[in-house]
């Protein structure tokens, strides 16, 4: 069964990939390369990437976050790249694989447990993510002194 979480995901996903594909072709179109800075957009994306951090485990889709921030899902995109540095969705998939290492260290809950929490229904799909983000297997991670 897949989660809400893990349909928002692959929707915030292919959002970007559109979006992505679409900003390629206006960036050759107009020989322009990056987004240009404005303090408002930045003070709105950054209010996004908080409501993130405080809770990563919502699920979220990329036009809603361009909503939040009174911005095209497109604007919203490139602005959210040049702030943070990630797309929405890896940011999102970092946070909730931060908190998920979180449980490990101070829980012994299963490892499957905590992957389905981060939004992650199997093993197969938690722990190369997990590895690539904290630089060891999840099962390592919970057993390795801080």
């Amino acid at each position: 069964m897949i989660s809400a979480a893990e349909v928002a995901e692959d929707d915030l996903g292919f959002e970007e990939a559109a979006l992505r594909v679409a900003a390629a072709a206006v960036t050759v179109e107009r020989g322009a390369g990056e987004a240009v800075r404005n303090l408002r957009y930045e003070s709105r994306v950054t209010e996004v990437l908080r409501r993130i951090e405080a809770e990563p485990e919502e699920p979220v889709t990329l036009r809603q976050l361009a909503c939040d921030a009174a911005m095209s899902p497109y604007h919203f995109l490139r602005t959210f790249n040049v702030i943070s540095g990630a797309t929405p969705y890896q940011f999102v998939l970092t946070q909730r694989l931060r908190r998920a290492a979180l449980r490990l260290r101070r829980t012994t809950d299963p490892i499957s447990g905590i992957a389905y929490e981060a939004g992650l229904n199997d093993l197969s799909t938690f722990n190369p993510r997990f590895r690539r983000i904290m630089g060891m297997t999840s099962g390592s991670w919970r057993t390795a002194r801080p």
